[in-house]
């Protein structure tokens, strides 16, 4: 069938309102129980709260700073920004007052939308200390105690006040075209301050467009999407909000990472935009679980993983008597650990970060095909995806749709095509860095074949150690992280005569390991014990053997607490920020050379 082409996202978006019109749109939890919204009272509220934004002196090209958790508010205000032609910027919960300051003084903005109290309360901070910012709308109930220079407006009194002025917004929708500007996406970066990246609606459609192509053969029709990764990531603005209504499909927005279990069993999500590390802890509980359970249990579920990956490879077909066994755990194995996704995935597409093969064999062995997408923020995001039937694990997938790429004489991956970003925010000489001649320079290092994208390095994270060989240590961290003895791992080594490590254990196993041992439980008192390191050693050995000499860790060192969003140590979608890593740690990782 041929595919949808729009003019913009806010045209897109009221035209499947229209067509959708009483059907179940958007669904939340609220007192313990999920209620849908239709699409025409989704539509409704995106035009009232367009009046209300146009009252408040919103005008085509303002920036609007957009703060909240995944919710239905968060597509109600961003499509809301966009109707009035404004720009929509949206942040990170986890940032800092800070962090919200650099984005109000360096977007300009004039007006932002907050979703919760807590959140208020450290926006405003950064707010007041700011002569940009004018107003802020409150959804949840929030009483300002002092006055600041910033006005506040209660989200449910605006749109109470706002005449129903839907049919105007329709009409507005066609002024806006494919080349405006419809967010400014600041990059969470494993390294420096955000820059912002301006994304304009044809670069998110061209996304929708191939990636519709792409999954075209799994249905197209009454598709689930379950949404927990943050919005206010390129990946899932385009992937978990704008494709959904381009395919006119439901949202159910997840409690939060706690409750993406039960949330899933109660979603049954169709489709789902994920990230490899979710998909790398699910793994070790599946695997945990398992060797709780009885021998013949345990049997036919590793029988299940090597049958299924087997198949999934393709390279030599199964025999007949593998066939009728590989039939018999669908009902017996891969029946019951598909239920527990809600028993309707088609699809997890993996992006964000690189995706080990062995996970994406094991979820798809289970009949929970996982597919390895790329992309950029600076590409709207997506690039290529793995079409589900036909997935090569090892590889990004195929290079969508009225997408051109070409490798670099260095290796380096270029992109062009409407999917590329109109720049960086107010930073003409990185954009001149990143986009030379209409080519994107990803700063990635890969190959094509078959149509198929394989990454083999990131450009600037690659370890050249003091003999000029050249070493990618994403690849050395995942295989690192896959054991069960570790959680998570950073490898160190640039212009040095070896590899060295930084190891995070595993909070289960160390729990476990501490009381085999009669050690302390905390990470912080055991960080220095020559036990706990004996026992990460021979996890290390073991990723050791598989690897090539110039890649094997000679010595490690082990972190005293878990890298994560909150110690800044991680960036919101689960990727090791280096520079702050070292900052912590580099003299110990010094110290082991």
């Amino acid at each position: 069938m041929p595919i949808k082409r729009w003019e913009s996202l806010t045209s897109m978006f009221f035209e499947q309102a229209e067509v959708n019109a009483e059907k179940d749109f958007l669904f939340s939890k609220q007192d313990k129980e999920w209620h849908g919204q239709s699409w025409k009272s989704v539509a409704e509220k995106v035009g009232k709260l367009a009046t209300a934004l146009q009252n408040l002196g919103v005008k085509r090209g303002d920036r609007v700073v957009l703060v909240s958790e995944n919710r239905p508010e968060w597509l109600i205000a961003d499509l809301a920004i966009m109707a009035t032609g404004a720009i929509s910027v949206p942040t990170y919960t986890t940032y800092t007052a800070r962090d919200y300051l650099h984005i109000i003084d360096n977007s300009r903005a004039s007006l932002a939308i907050i979703s919760t109290k807590g959140l208020a309360n450290t926006f405003l901070k950064a707010a007041h200390q700011s002569d940009e910012l004018k107003n802020a709308i409150i959804i949840d109930d929030f009483k300002l105690e002092q006055g600041l220079n910033v006005e506040v407006h209660c989200w449910g009194a605006l749109l109470e006040n706002s005449e129903p002025t839907l049919e105007t917004w329709q009409a507005e929708a066609k002024a806006i075209d494919r080349d405006d500007i419809a967010c400014l996406i600041y990059t969470s970066g494993t390294g420096g301050a955000p820059k912002g990246v301006k994304i304009h609606h044809g670069a998110i459609l061209h996304n929708c467009e191939g990636a519709t192509k792409i999954i075209e053969h799994i249905g197209l029709k009454n598709n689930v999407f379950l949404s927990f990764l943050p919005l206010s990531h390129a990946y899932e603005h385009t992937a978990g909000q704008f494709l959904p209504i381009a395919l006119g499909a439901q949202i159910w927005y997840a409690e939060g990472i706690e409750k993406l279990a039960s949330n899933m069993e109660e979603a049954a999500p169709t489709i789902m935009v994920v990230v490899p590390r979710l998909f790398e802890m699910l793994r070790t509980r599946l695997t945990r679980q398992m060797e709780k359970e009885s021998k013949l249990k345990q049997k036919l579920f590793n029988r299940c993983i090597e049958l299924g990956t087997k198949k999934a490879k393709g390279e030599e077909k199964l025999s007949i008597l593998e066939t009728i066994l590989n039939s018999f755990l669908n009902f017996t194995v891969r029946r019951k650990v598909q239920k527990k996704f809600g028993g309707k995935v088609k699809a997890l597409v993996s992006g964000g970060a690189p995706l080990s093969p062995d996970v994406g064999y094991f979820f798809t062995a289970l009949g929970l095909p996982l597919l390895q997408g790329y992309g950029q923020t600076e590409s709207g995001p997506v690039v290529s995806v793995n079409p589900p039937g036909a997935a090569r694990m090892h590889t990004v997938g195929k290079i969508l749709d009225e997408t051109t790429v070409k490798i670099a004489d260095d290796g380096e991956i270029l992109i062009r095509g409407e999917l590329v970003m109109k720049g960086y925010w107010q930073n003409d000489a990185a954009t001149e860095k990143t986009i030379i001649d209409n080519w994107l320079h990803t700063g990635d290092i890969g190959k094509i074949e078959d149509g198929y994208l394989e990454i083999t390095d990131r450009k600037k994270d690659i370890l050249v150690n003091d003999k000029g060989d050249n070493i990618s240590p994403q690849r050395i961290e995942g295989l690192l992280a896959l054991e069960t003895e570790i959680a998570q791992a950073m490898v160190y080594g640039d212009r040095k005569p070896h590899l060295v490590g930084l190891i995070v254990p595993d909070n289960e196993w160390l729990v476990e390991w501490a009381k085999q041992n009669n050690k302390p439980v905390r990470l912080s008192e055991l960080a220095d014990d020559p036990d706990l390191k004996k026992a990460l050693a021979k996890a290390v050995d073991r990723i050791n053997n598989r690897l090539a000499n110039v890649e094997k860790i000679r010595k490690f060192t082990i972190a005293n607490e878990q890298f994560s969003i909150e110690n800044e140590q991680m960036t919101p979608t689960l990727k090791v920020r280096r520079h702050a890593v070292n900052s912590v740690y580099g003299g110990q990782l010094e110290a082991l050379y």
